[in-house]
This record gives C-alpha cells, structure tokens and sequence, in this order.
C-alpha cells in the first residue's frame, strides 16, 4: 500500500472523552510532543465542572484543544480540523466546532446503546449509521476492543485495559502526523517506574495504535506540520500556573527573599500549591491552610517576618481574604495575592473561564483600601509579570493582586525562558537601628516615616530597637502609634492612595502591541484576550485597516501614557470575558466613549467574532 504524505501550515485537534478517558493527559503528550519538533502551539483545557459526573452524560465531557502551526499563533483556534470523539457525548458537545469537511475520529463501543441514550440520542438512532457525518470524514475505530486484544496477553483485569485506550488513539495520531513516540515513552517509563505492568501495558497500547495506522488499509495519507520560524533560543511548553510558580521562585532568588506560600487549594488556582511544594531545595515553605482566611492570615505573618510571602486563590477565595487585604494594607507591608479567575458568582463555573474579578481586585474591600493590580496576558507571560508583581510589592511596601484566569492557568505555548542574569534587579532593604533616617531625635524607630516613594521601613520582628505596633486600627503618621484623630485618618487615606498612584512612575510607559500610534480603531485589552486580539487586528491590518492593539499588564497604576494613546484613536474597543468591567474603569479615568465586546459563556472569544465586531466600527 503507497502512503502519501502531505504538509500541512497547521492543524487544531481536539481530543474529548469522558472524564475519566484520559484526554487531558493525552492531549498534553501530544503538546510536548509537538513543541519538542520546534512547532509553534496553543492549547485549550476543556475541563467538566463535576469532579466524576456519570460516565458517557454531556456534563462529564472532558476536552483538550490544541493547535500547532509552522507559522506564529496566539490562539488554540476558533474552529477544529480534527475531533477524537471517545463516546457520543463527546461528539455531541464539540461537533459544533468542528470545521465542514473535518476529519471525525470515534470510538465505536462509545456509540453503542448505552451511551447513545446517556448522549440523549434519539432511540435507535446513531450519528455513526444516520448519514448526518457525511459532510465530514469519519474514521470508526473499535479503540476498545484493539486495546483489549493488543493486551489479551496481560493479567490485569478488563477495567484496567482500558485505561489504556487514550495510548491507543494517541499512538495512532502519533502515526497520522508522522511523528516519533520516545518522549511519551519516557514519560510512561517515569510515571510507572515502580508499576512494571502498567508501564508495560500502556506502552504495548502506543505502540498498538501507532501499528494500526502503518498496516491497515483504510488511511493512505500523513501529515506533517513544519517547524515554526521562531527566534533562536532554548524552548519549552509550559502552561500557566507553571510558568507563574516559576516566577515567584526566580523573584525568591533574584530578591534574596525566602518564598512562603499560605494557600487553600481552588480551582483553578491549586496547581500552583502543587508546583511549588516540589521546590523545597530553593528553601520554599508551602502552607496548606484550612481555608481561606488561614492562608492569606499566614502569608501576612511570613511577610511581617521578612518572607516574600503569597497567597493563592480565584474569586470565592478573594471574598474570604478580603479583610486580611485590609490589613495587608494598613500594615503596609508586601504580599502577592494571585488570583486565577474563574466563572461566577458563588461557586459558578468552576472550571470555566472569566475576566470577571476586576471590580473585585479595584474596589472589593472595605474602605479606601487601594492596591496595584498586574495581569498576565499568556501562559509564559505569567512568569515576568509575576516578576515584576514581585518588584513592585516589595520595593514600594505594598499588597499587590495579580490576576490571571483559567484559559492562561491551564493552557501551554512555547516558551523561551530566560537566562538568571537577564532578570531585572529585586532590591530589598530592612530597616535597621543604623539607618539614621528611620529614626527620630531621640533615636526611638519612625515605623511609617516615608521615603521619595511614600515607602515606610521594611521593619523585622526582633531586631533591636525596630519595636512598633502592629494591627488594623488606623495609624499616625509617622510613629505608627493608634489614631482617632479625623485628619489624620484623611492624611493616611490619601498617602496611601497616593502611594499607589505613584508607582506609575516606577512602571514602563504603554506601548502598542501592534499597528500604527493613531487611527480609526483601537482595541485595548487585558489578561487572556491577548491572543484573541493580537491575531483579529494582525488579519484586519494585513488587509489595510487602519486598526491598532493595546494591551494592559498594570491594571492599577494605569501607565502615565495610557490617556495620551486612548486620545490618538477615533474608536476605543474593549473586548473582555465579562459583562463590562475594565471599560467602566477606563471611562472614568480618562472621560472616552469606549465601545465593549463582552462574552460571559465560561470560553474565551474567538477571532473570527472579534473581528466582525470591530469591522462594525470601521465603516
């Protein structure tokens, strides 16, 4: 049989199944397969809100988009080229979403009466048999009873064999885009090293599918994805929370601060506790708490002893913290408070995504209690805007919440990390009895004298002659001693604000991401629209259109240029994963009449809507 082989610009597959098929897993080797080709990528998690919901329902889908191209991307796509189907759930939920003419990969004992009426499938009736596919390429595979026979010699039990099918459609994928299986072999090899049969038996079910595709008549042609021209430099594919528990240990590092972390695990933020419990060689302390307020509560007191000291959340968790912020805040001292968003209110969509703790990280505490507010844009992007989250926490004596969101948290791009000796400088100093200019005539601690910044001393437990009170009342200036006195509660009200409001200064200008400084549109954004954004204005600006993009990493201070740019643009376009937030924001900071794309579906915008949308103000 003579197999052809075509090149392919790039290709978005999504793997789905039920929870408990392993397409997460499968997906992922996939990810690191591809980007070890050098092959540029993007990915979706698609997780179910249910931890185990009944096997073969629509709510127990589970599903895993990636794309990869040998050009430049910035989305896991809007539209699938390939759909793996494990069960007739899993169809039913993504064939949506899959492009006319796309190829269909289904699991044949997926489809059988069972889980037909679990899929709520007419009676009698299958998409496999009923000609409604026709208009795409189907491909049935008994995944199940192939697993099982290519393991007939093994002595596990059936139950335990089919754990092994995603190896199965993986290995046969592996052969449909030409790819080599080793990295999966050795991750097999680590994950198993001490169950020898597993290890074997998922090993024999790779190398199964992969052989079904090489010797069975039915397919006469591969693909293949070429290398992505990217800059030179040494890459890995690295997901969100990854590449944000990494920042922190190199800001630990860089600063000379030991890092401590007071967490209680919610998704989509626990894989951060996860990530960094593995790294107590750098001298890090994880503390999982008891809940909420027990985890920001000790991150306060590791701060107060000199730590770099975080807490880990997404928005029900923000609720709970929101009083020990205030603290944070009247202390005056650095804190990191990271907050992988999700779905809401209440416990909402927990494993969807959302832009939508905005308002909350403004002004979701009691009282005037201002804190600066950094966001990511991509999943490596966590790593240097933590870092930077870091820098302006302690070098300006202050509680800082760095937002990010499911889609960065749980998908993976390609990531050229940086060299040590690249990362900008963290200073850190503590107050000492030496510093004459902490002190007063009668040589007695100043603990809110402030410097050129409004920064007060960073003042160790302890240390000789640094005694001074601590707490939530409402401080004097200067001494730090309790205070009532109504002008002193304003005075301290404005320097705190203005504290904030100066670290505008110590923060790079606004720069455009893309496109000309003045023009008819331009679209501003922040967190996880980047990707969406850049590519909508990339194809809008190829074929002329006057069209612009700016994205946002400090939320608050807002860069001093900021107003300057806005004013440049005849329209003002603010896509965002919500019901309008940071567009009420900017409206009232510099007085435009910005325009809003909002989306609240728990998915992120695509390109293609994007870009009718902001066609709409280009007429």
């Amino acid at each position: 049989m003579s197999i052809s082989e075509q090149v392919l610009p790039e290709v978005v597959i999504k793997f789905a199944g039920d929870s408990g098929d392993g397409m997460q897993l499968t997906g992922s080797q996939f990810t690191n397969n591809t980007a070890l080709l050098g092959i540029d990528l993007a990915t979706f998690p698609d997780f179910p809100a249910e931890i185990r919901a009944p096997i073969g329902t629509l709510p127990g889908v589970s599903g895993y988009q990636l794309r990869f191209s040998s050009d430049r991307i910035f989305t896991p796509g809007d539209i699938c080229d390939v759909l793996v189907a494990m069960n007739a759930a899993a169809l039913k939920v993504n064939l949506k979403a899959l492009k006319p003419g796309g190829i269909i990969i289904a699991n044949i004992e997926g489809f059988d009466s069972k889980n037909l009426r679990l899929a709520n499938y007419a009676e009698g009736i299958s998409p496999l048999e009923d000609h409604s596919l026709d208009s795409y390429e189907l491909i049935k595979i008994d995944v199940t009873k192939m697993t099982r026979e290519a393991l007939k010699d093994f002595t596990m039990g059936i139950k335990e064999k089919d754990r092994a099918k995603n190896m199965f459609v993986l290995g046969f994928l592996y052969w449909m885009y030409n790819r080599d299986m080793d990295n999966t072999i050795a991750f097999i090899k680590e994950k198993f090293a001490k169950k020898q049969e597993i290890f074997e038996s998922n090993i024999k079910a790779l190398q199964a599918g992969y052989n079904f595709g090489d010797t069975t008549e039915t397919f006469t042609t591969r693909f293949t994805v070429e290398k992505a021209k990217m800059e030179t430099g040494s890459y890995r594919s690295i997901m969100g929370n990854q590449a944000l528990s990494y920042g922190l240990i190199a800001a630990s590092q860089k600063s000379g601060l030991p890092l401590f972390l007071g967490s209680y695990p919610i998704t989509p933020a626990s894989d951060i506790l996860h990530e960094l419990s593995k790294y107590k060689n750098f001298g890090i302390k994880t503390f999982q708490a008891e809940d909420e307020i027990a985890a920001i509560t000790s991150s306060i007191g590791a701060s107060y002893g000199g730590s770099l000291a975080v807490t880990t959340t997404s928005g029900p968790g923000m609720a709970l913290k929101a009083e020990a912020m205030g603290l944070a805040v009247m202390l005056e001292i650095p804190l990191i408070i990271i907050n992988v968003q999700r779905g809401g209110p209440s416990t909402g969509l927990p494993t969807k995504t959302e832009q939508s703790d905005l308002m909350q990280a403004y002004y979701g505490r009691n009282g005037e209690c201002p804190m600066p507010i950094v966001s990511a844009s991509t999943p490596s992007d966590c790593f240097s805007a933590v870092y930077e989250a870091v820098r302006i926490s302690v070098q300006h004596m202050t509680p800082v919440i760095f937002l990010s969101d499911g889609y960065i948290a749980n998908g993976a791009e390609p990531w050229k990390y940086p060299q040590a000796a690249d990362l900008q400088e963290i200073k850190v100093s503590f107050a000492s009895q030496n510093f004459a200019t902490d002190l007063d005539d009668n040589g007695k601690f100043q603990p809110y004298k402030r410097d050129e910044k409004l920064v007060r001393p960073w003042a160790i437990p302890g240390t000789a002659g640094l005694e001074h009170r601590v707490g939530g009342l409402e401080k004097q200036d200067v001494t730090g001693n309790i205070s009532y006195e109504p002008e002193n509660h304003q005075h301290m009200v404005k320097t705190r604000q203005a504290k904030v409001d100066m670290i505008a200064n110590y923060i790079p200008e606004q720069k455009l991401d893309s496109g000309k400084e003045k023009g008819k549109v331009l679209v501003l954004g922040w967190g996880s629209t980047y990707g969406t954004i850049k590519s909508a204005c990339k194809e809008l600006q190829n074929e002329g259109h006057a069209v612009s993009h700016a994205h946002l990493r400090y939320v608050r201070p807002f860069p001093k240029n900021l107003g300057d740019i806005l004013k440049k643009f005849d329209h003002v376009l603010i896509p965002e994963i919500n019901n309008g937030q940071l567009i009420r924001i900017i409206r009232d900071v510099y007085f435009i009449d910005a325009k809003g794309y909002n989306k609240i579906m728990g998915i992120p915008i695509t390109k293609g809507e994007l870009v009718e949308e902001i066609k709409k103000l280009l007429v």
